[in-house]
């Protein structure tokens, strides 16, 4: 078996092909979960840790995007708790339950909002929780993660339970376990897979959510690039209806 970028690019349009071509009913719910939460003025909510905040940042603040998004980071506790920098140097922060009940308080959540939240495996601490305190709040929650990596290893939440049991819909990103695909000699693997799926079943299901709203005689609230003419001047104009309920901070 080769290790080379040529076998890579094989595998990932496999795996693109798998997840983009399939679980057309998951895909459909999901979108009906945040179609409703846009239609009813609510904001949709994405959270994810590690490479899995890529997904995040591939639902809020984008151009081509929903405007009525917004990502929660770790790094929500520094920028709009006051906590120290060195909070975040901890690589446990991930792992514990606790950081999860601050970031649901500092961030700018409405009942009418809905979750999407991202993690390969599904199982750390802070993941797990902040999809407990989502359901716990009435929120409906959209879980995007790996079916096989997560089967794969257990829980490190207190409950036992992992993110693809709590939520609405999962959508499986078709990873594998440990994430890359390609088999080293020595042991080992290289060339994930999460990141571009994940991002592949996000814009998915905002094409869907888009859809609908054309659907429903909505006119769909989209951002434009900044870098194109009267693109910055539309976001804006879009942006002030979510006055304090959308961030964005880097």
């Amino acid at each position: 078996m080769s290790v080379t970028s040529s076998e890579y690019l094989s595998r990932i349009q496999a795996a693109v092909a798998h997840v983009g071509g399939g679980q057309d009913p998951e895909k459909r719910a999901a979108a009906e979960i945040l179609t409703e939460a846009v239609r009813n003025g609510g904001v949709i909510q994405a959270f994810g840790c590690g490479h899995s905040e890529a997904l995040a940042m591939e639902i809020a603040g984008r151009a081509g995007g929903l405007v009525p998004t917004n990502r929660i980071a770790l790094r929500d506790i520094v920028l709009y708790g006051g906590s120290p920098m060195s909070e975040l140097a901890d690589p446990m922060v991930e792992r514990g339950t606790e950081i999860a009940h601050r970031l649901y308080e500092l961030a700018p959540i409405k009942p009418d909002d809905a979750f999407v939240i991202a993690s390969n495996s599904g199982i750390n601490g802070a993941v797990v929780e902040m999809a407990l305190l989502v359901k716990e709040r009435g929120h409906k929650l959209v879980a995007i993660t790996s079916a096989e990596h997560s089967a794969g290893v257990a829980s490190r939440h207190p409950s036992g339970r992992k993110l693809g049991e709590i939520a609405d819909v999962v959508l499986d990103n078709g990873a594998p376990y440990g994430d890359a695909t390609i088999p080293l000699p020595g042991g080992g693997a290289v060339g994930a897979v999460s990141s571009i799926t994940a991002a592949l079943l996000a814009q998915q299901i905002v094409t869907e959510v888009v859809a609908r709203l054309i659907d429903a005689g909505i006119t769909p609230p989209v951002y434009l690039s900044d870098n194109v003419p009267g693109g910055k001047e539309h976001n804006a104009e879009i942006e002030a209806r979510y006055a304090g309920r959308i961030r964005r901070t880097a």
